[in-house]
């Protein structure tokens, strides 16, 4: 009985020695040593075994291999340290590849060669450093295989919290870049359209036709006046005529005297230099009505009005167009030169651009522009019909004028304006939306999507306009990108507590 309860107790305790034993030799850290043994576990508690260098330690057997990515001063790149029972290996009995498996299907492939004590990569380790990895490597004929997996900077969402996010993906792939100059400007009105009316003689104003803020149409009445002046003319038009007429009778009574040989040809001669100075005189006085404004209609008429209406000057609108300003009132006495009215037509605008002279080579005549006011919310395209000359000596820059449609008259002059030019247009094989662009680290990132997984991309950046960015480096036409709310994700990440660890 005690032989047996002896033997029991030797049972446990050589069980308990050999578990004790068992665990001091996988919590056993990895060396360098002689006395170190190999490790056949690539990780302790969960976590990778880290090897002297800072790598990843993979084992099989007695061969051992610490992967590690070094970037101290340098681009990223592998080192792999090669170890037999804890011992270095020297590193030219080594054949090894890595393929570096990345979300979205690409596969970068490295192959090595002999620096020192370890083996280098050829190949720089792109950012980020999240990928499955194949290592493969070849000793004394025989084959090695490890695999593993480095995650960072990825975020998994369902498909019902993209939704639910606002998140929206789509293709990059190539566009048309507008690169667009800004530049500042004001609407004044088209001074060809602009006329200030002026009654052309005296006279005293007896009605007022038009107002403030009128459309008036090319012949409308908008101020009568009764002018003496007038009056004058049209009496000496009238007196010209009845001239004409008694010189035209004579000329003909002296003409048939003549034909009949009654009267001499010295009197037929001098009546026909009488008609004529008549009618000499009488297109005068026409020539000064018409340049009244008057038409001949109206001319003509004069002969058959009674004398009061002599006097009545009726001012007519020169275009279609609106009256912007009025200086006139019944019964007030103006001068010819006087400007009682100012019309313009609205129908067109002048926007007024300041040109930097630092911008001058970007801008020609000819070229079409848009103007944008953020006031009325309003927007218009226009040519460029004139570029100063001239750069101010203050202002260090020149002028140049837009004409832009105003078919509904809300682009009012005074406003402030931003005038947008293009610069240069191009096609670029590859660009993305700008609100894609995120700042992760040091770099200048986008989102790419496969699946339910998104991942940073750093990119490089080139020219871009308003709506989009060209991509040099690090994403490819047909990959899927998120476009719309990707801060959402910069945010899950940060808030995660990503890590940049190899």
């Amino acid at each position: 009985m005690r032989r047996r309860q002896a033997l029991a107790v030797a049972v446990v305790i050589l069980v308990g020695a050999l578990l004790a034993w068992v665990i001091v030799r996988r919590e056993r850290p990895f060396g360098d040593g002689d006395s170190a043994k190999p490790l056949r576990s690539q990780k302790v508690n969960g976590e990778p075994i880290k090897g002297p260098h800072g790598g990843r330690v993979s084992s099989e057997g007695t061969f051992q291999l610490e992967v590690s990515i070094y970037e101290r001063g340098v681009p990223p790149h592998f080192r792999v340290y090669l170890y037999e029972n804890g011992k270095s290996v020297n590193p030219d009995e080594v054949k090894l590849t890595i393929e570096l498996h990345r979300l979205g299907g690409r596969v970068d492939v490295i192959g090595f060669r002999r620096e020192g004590d370890y083996l280098r990569g050829d190949e720089v380790v792109e950012e980020p450093h999240s990928f499955d990895i194949k290592v493969v490597a070849e000793r004394k004929g025989r084959a090695f295989r490890w695999e593993y997996a480095q995650v960072e900077g990825r975020v998994e969402l369902t498909p019902d919290a993209v939704k639910s996010l606002g998140i929206v993906a789509e293709t990059a792939g190539p566009a048309r870049l507008k690169r667009i100059l800004e530049l500042p400007g004001e609407v004044a009105l088209n001074s060809d359209k602009v006329a200030h009316v002026v009654p052309r003689l005296t006279g005293v104003v007896t009605d007022v036709r038009a107002n403030l803020g009128d459309r008036v149409r090319r012949g409308d009445v908008i101020a009568v006046l009764d002018s003496r002046e007038l009056a004058d003319l049209r009496s000496e038009y009238v007196t010209a005529l009845k001239r004409v007429e008694l010189a035209r009778a004579t000329f003909e009574r002296e003409e048939t005297l003549w034909k009949k040989r009654i009267s001499p040809e010295q009197d037929y001669l001098v009546s026909r230099q009488a008609l004529a100075e008549a009618e000499i005189k009488a297109q005068a006085a026409i020539e000064k009505l018409l340049a009244l404004r008057l038409s001949r209609a109206d001319v003509e008429r004069l002969s058959t009005e009674p004398v009061r209406a002599l006097a009545r000057y009726e001012v007519l609108a020169p275009f279609d167009g609106t009256v912007i300003e009025k200086h006139i009132a019944v019964g007030e006495a103006i001068k010819e030169d006087a400007t009682i009215f100012v019309i313009a037509d609205l129908s067109t605008v002048r926007v007024e651009v300041t040109i930097y002279a630092k911008d001058l080579k970007a801008v020609k005549e000819g070229q079409m522009v848009a103007a944008r006011s953020d006031v009325t919310g309003s927007q218009a395209t226009g040519r460029l019909i004139y570029v100063g000359p001239l750069v101010g000596e203050q202002t260090r820059s020149a002028k140049a004028h837009v004409l832009i449609p105003n078919p509904d008259g809300r682009w009012r002059p005074g406003l402030f304006v931003t005038v947008h030019l293009i610069e240069e247009e191009a096609t670029v094989p590859v660009a993305v939306r700008a609100d894609a662009i995120q700042q992760f680290r040091d770099w200048d990132v986008v989102f790419i999507q496969v699946g339910n997984l998104f991942e940073v991309r750093p990119v490089k950046l080139g020219r871009r306009d308003r709506e989009r960015v060209e991509v040099v480096a690090g994403l490819s036409a047909g990959d899927r990108y998120v476009s719309k709310s990707s801060y959402i994700l910069k945010a899950e990440l940060e808030k995660a507590g990503a890590t940049h660890e190899h």
